[in-house]
């Protein structure tokens, strides 16, 4: 982050309005009173006139609103890991999630093994906003897509971004924008609630470039699971759950600009602002390409293959569980044949969906509970993989693993592969797809190692490792390029 606050390089940045640097900082005009993102449109204020700020939030902050050209709400967000503190980027993470919608900064730090008073200072540091502020930001400027973008009711919208009064919320979006929501709303129909079928509504999310859009739906039409998951038409979609909340997803790349277009189907549009955020980690929206390409690129194989496809990048999950499975599935067997296992998972233990007609669409896949409860004789594969997927789930279910980021990920590593039948392989495998680890790296694949190999001689497991140091914090998006190296040529 504090690279990328050199004046010099936000300058040029600015003046070329390259999309590459959307979202890494914002532009504050002090003569305006208002901030930007780097691809604003508007003409070009008086340098004396500008500030540097590495989030919006921190804009925010410093008193200045929101430019209603250019939209700051819709900027790619903050990346996992840009240089920053690995604390605060799972911090970020966490928040993103709603982790201080209804708990406290103490208990965040608490969740990351910090104190409270050295988060907030790490957060001004590197964020240049207190955590509190940046969960109070991201609250008000996804109201504020919902108010620009659906005909979404205003106290619904409220509700969605997780305001528990509308007089507050009313106070906040004046305080922020300078307008009322019903000032600002444009009457463009794409939000509906239908009491039979729930909520729906369209949003776009943003991404910087490149992105291999191509490349990314071909790696989840091979992987997806039949019943659970479908691409067809260059367009992703599953039905999702969330507690309680069901419903479908589909993803597409929007006809225009940098971004990708989400629609989502659900019961209750609280969850609007946790769906979005899966769906974001989900296609690795927030990477910074530019970043990572800038430490692989040394190594000579890599950039070859930078060069040839540059937007790869990290294919996320929906569900971390899930991951887990497929993962376990997964060992030893094709990737069809993993899918086709997976699918009678689905089936044998899901719950089934008909709620929009959809015929590829039939069930959501089972949660650690269902597969708690789970007889497990029909699924066809050996019986100690059957007993990992059962450890794994009952260890969810009781909540003694966690599959997310509240710590380091050799910490996860070691929870993980304390479970008999939990390899460095899967453990590896499920930070990366599941928790969207950077540097995640499972330096015993067979793929990697042929990537890697010369002639005749094929790597060590330790080889592949002690060449992969130089490849830190990105040693996961390392790892795509080594697996789709033979298709990039």
């Amino acid at each position: 982050m504090k690279t990328l606050m050199n004046r010099d390089a936000c300058d040029r940045a600015r003046l070329a309005r390259d999309p590459r640097f959307d979202g890494l900082f914002f532009i504050g005009v002090k003569s305006t009173g208002i901030y930007c993102r780097p691809i604003c449109p508007a003409p070009s204020p008086r340098p004396e006139n500008i500030v540097y700020y590495p989030s919006a939030a921190a804009a925010a902050t410093a008193g200045l609103r929101p430019c209603l050209r250019c939209r700051p709400e819709t900027a790619p967000g903050t990346p996992a890991w840009n240089g920053t503190s690995a604390t605060v980027a799972r911090a970020m993470h966490l928040i993103r999630q709603g982790a201080l919608d209804g708990g406290s900064v103490e208990d965040l730090a608490a969740r990351l093994g910090v104190g409270a008073r050295h988060l907030r200072r790490l957060f001004r540091q590197h964020i240049g906003a207190t955590p509190k502020a940046i969960a109070d930001n991201q609250r008000l400027l996804f109201a504020k897509r919902l108010v620009v973008e659906t005909n979404m009711p205003i106290t619904q919208a409220a509700f969605a971004a997780g305001y528990g009064s509308l007089r507050r919320f009313n106070a906040a979006f004046l305080k922020c924008v300078g307008r009322t929501p019903s000032q600002l709303r444009t009457n463009r129909p794409q939000a509906s609630h239908h009491p039979e079928s729930g909520f729906s509504c369209t949003l776009t999310l943003s991404y910087r470039p490149p992105y291999d859009w191509d490349r990314m739906l071909d790696f989840f039409q091979g992987r997806a699971i039949p019943g659970v998951e479908w691409v067809g038409e260059r367009v992703y979609r599953r039905t999702i759950r969330l507690s309680t909340n069901r419903g479908t997803i589909a993803v597409r790349h929007a006809p225009k600009g940098h971004a990708l277009e989400l629609d989502v189907c659900v019961a209750d549009s609280r969850v609007l602002m946790t769906v979005v955020g899966r769906v974001r980690r989900m296609f690795d929206l927030d990477a910074n390409p530019r970043a990572i390409h800038q430490t692989l690129m040394p190594d000579p194989l890599l950039a070859e293959r930078i060069r040839k496809s540059p937007g790869l990048r990290l294919p996320g999950s929906w569900d971390p569980f899930e991951t887990a499975v497929r993962a376990v599935v997964g060992q030893q067997i094709s990737v069809k044949g993993a899918v086709t296992q997976l699918g009678r998972i689905a089936r044998l233990f899901g719950v089934p969906y008909d709620g929009d007609g959809d015929p590829h669409l039939t069930w959501f896949f089972p949660d650690a509970t269902d597969m708690v409860a789970a007889d497990m004789t029909g699924i066809g594969m050996p019986q100690k993989r059957k007993q990992t997927l059962r450890q794994i789930a009952q260890q969810i279910a009781s909540g003694s693993l966690q599959l997310d980021t509240d710590g380091e990920l050799s910490r996860f590593i070691d929870s993980i592969t304390a479970i008999p039948g939990i390899g460095d392989w899967t453990a590896n495998y499920i930070a990366m797809r599941a928790l969207g680890e950077p540097d995640a790296f499972p330096a015993s694949d067979l793929g990697i190692m042929k990537a890697l190999q010369v002639g005749d001689t094929r790597p060590t497991v330790k080889q592949v490792r002690a060449r992969a140091e130089a490849w830190r914090p990105w040693r996961a998006y390392a790892a795509i390029y080594l697996w789709m190296g033979k298709e990039a040529q």
